[in-house]
């Protein structure tokens, strides 16, 4: 892996040479998630999460051409500087780095990253999916693609509630991808803690999630897990109250002409109009709640024999 254009940041080597648990982190939640300043704050506030847990974390991005596994304060400043920053999945992060560019990595760039640096948990705040109305479009989040080959497994609030749920569901299901609610018996849905769908899995510790990784990689099967973590009772926004608003964002977005990776951002922008804020304070509550199980179950690997061990 000498060959690669992949750079550890201090913190992170350091913690590889020692054996200290590793949470990989993205960063599109930086440049296409949240406005200036909550952005950073949420970065600084989630990296922050993970050392008191336990863990290292490793904030991925590209910078002139490099994956940075792991980011300095001035790299991380600098990146929500950057006018030009590409947001990077499977198909164009390759590229971006032989052209020497900048980019933040989406779910799917995260988990090829976090495997290649050798990390195995990566927390997020919602994988995308099916986009309604993708029997028409064909808009398919490619996240769903790499959970079924990348053996990461991705700590979410579910999928982004905007998106066609039960549809995303089945997909993952006939890809062969595990997904397990933490401690509920329904599936969440983002900003709230519960959706009406039925968790295909149940787990109730770090240490479940754990083993269940550790089966995997010894039965020879390939691909991650989604661990489905609901937001924090009293940080949630009850879907009674989302569904309307989330109908009304669908139809502003079509009206626009708002298209491909434009859609989801656009989305989330348009909520969060809607909510008055409310939607983007949620989205900070879940994704520090998904980085301290991230952190919990990264320190539970350590204690699993890898397949190897």
């Amino acid at each position: 892996m000498t060959h690669l254009p992949l750079h550890y940041a201090p913190e992170v080597a350091e913690a590889r040479a020692s054996g200290t648990p590793l949470v990989a982190l993205e960063s599109t939640i930086i440049t296409h998630g949240m406005p200036f300043p909550r952005n950073v704050e949420t970065a600084r506030a989630v990296e922050a999460d993970i050392r008191a847990a336990g863990a290292v974390p490793a904030t991925m991005a590209v910078l002139d051409g490099t994956l940075h596994v792991g980011l300095t304060p001035d790299q991380l400043d600098r990146l929500a500087g950057l006018d030009d920053v590409a947001k990077l999945s499977r198909a164009d992060l390759a590229a971006c780095l032989a052209r020497g560019g900048h980019g933040a990595t989406t779910v799917a760039a995260t988990m090829i990253a976090a495997h290649l640096a050798g990390i195995e948990v990566f927390a997020t705040g919602g994988i995308g999916g099916v986009h309604r109305g993708a029997e028409l479009s064909f808009d398919i989040s490619a996240d769903l693609q790499e959970l079924s080959r990348t053996p990461v497994t991705v700590v979410a609030a579910g999928a982004k509630a905007i998106l066609d749920l039960p549809k995303t569901y089945e997909v993952l299901e006939t890809l062969g991808v595990p997904v397990i609610a933490m401690g509920q018996d329904m599936l969440p849905a983002f900003w709230s803690r519960r959706s009406d769908i039925p968790a295909p899995l149940r787990m109730d510790s770090a240490a479940e999630v754990a083993r269940a990784h550790r089966m995997r990689a010894r039965i020879g099967l390939s691909g991650g897990q989604l661990v489905t973590n609901p937001i924090p009772e009293h940080d949630e926004i009850p879907q009674s109250d989302l569904a309307p608003l989330i109908d009304r964002a669908l139809a502003d977005a079509e009206a626009a002409g708002i298209a491909a990776k434009a859609v989801t951002p656009y989305l989330l922008d348009r909520i969060y109009a809607l909510t008055q804020g409310r939607s983007l304070e949620a989205n900070i509550a879940l994704v520090r709640n998904n980085a301290l199980l991230a952190a919990a179950i990264a320190r539970e690997l350590g204690n699993e024999p890898s397949m190897t061990g």
